[in-house]
């Protein structure tokens, strides 16, 4: 196994996070693609582990002033994974120290980039993201959003912790209307494919519907909501962690439909 950087013939399965396979990952279009071809040019860095030439795990971070947190000089790890679905893809790769390998190199790399230190997001239950996995890699809690604790592994006594740049404000309700308003950064496949299935769904109910897309990719645009990847009808907020079926959007969307009064 070894690491090395993105390149292009590793493009397709890195938009599609190591799932080339999957029909859901599929739905989740090309809004990936898109937002790597905006960030590559804004200091992304993917690393990619690969064995036999067959992508494994992957690392990709980017300085944080270009991430959903605040902080300065320190770069963002947007997400770690090591591909574990057994029988699929290439199978389980997990449990053999490769997602260690890779954040080994990401901070090697961020060391020679003289940024001053790194962070990244995690949550408390033990799935994907880990934040105890974390820990035990060195990093500490910055700060806490609910279950999402932001961590951090200072790389120079000068470096300042990071901080969670907080929700500032709901997306409002329409009358005479039902709102479908989806936050969408662009990053995440898991989100985009939430993203898309809440569009088709929406426009099941033709004009009884506003669909309203926000994109985050634009920082100033993610400052003024202070909410990155998110779904919600009529200002409630819908879980999208694991993304939700299109059955189950399309049933949260009719019942205030069926609300409406004719």
């Amino acid at each position: 196994m070894e690491i090395i950087n993105l390149n292009e013939k590793y493009h397709s399965i890195y938009f599609k996070c190591l799932e080339d396979y999957s029909d859901e990952v599929k739905e989740a279009g090309n809004h990936k693609e898109i937002w790597y071809r905006e960030f590559k040019d804004k200091g992304l860095r993917i690393k990619l582990a690969v064995e036999d030439e067959k992508v494994c795990g992957m690392i990709q971070y980017l300085p944080i002033e270009n991430s959903f947190a605040d902080g300065k000089d320190l770069y963002f790890i947007k997400c770690i994974w090591v591909h574990g679905h057994k029988n699929k893809g290439v199978g389980n790769c997990q449990k053999r120290g490769i997602g260690t390998a890779l954040l080994k190199e990401a901070e090697e790399d961020v060391r020679r980039l003289n940024g001053k230190g790194m962070a990244a997001w995690g949550i408390a239950l033990p799935i994907w993201m880990k934040a105890s996995w974390f820990k035990k890699k060195g990093f500490k809690i910055a700060d806490k959003n609910g279950m999402i604790a932001l961590l951090w592994k200072p790389f120079s006594e000068d470096a300042n912790p990071p901080k969670w740049i907080k929700e500032k404000k709901k997306p409002q309700p329409t009358e005479g209307k039902v709102t479908v308003t989806s936050f969408i950064n662009g990053w995440c496949p898991a989100f985009n494919m939430t993203h898309e299935r809440a569009k088709r769904a929406s426009a099941e109910f033709g004009n009884k519907t506003i669909f309203q897309e926000i994109s985050t990719k634009d920082k100033d645009i993610f400052n003024e909501w202070g909410i990155s990847d998110a779904l919600f009808v009529d200002g409630k907020q819908i879980r999208t962690g694991p993304p939700p079926s299109y059955k189950k959007i399309k049933r949260a969307i009719g019942k205030r439909v069926n609300k409406l009064k004719v």
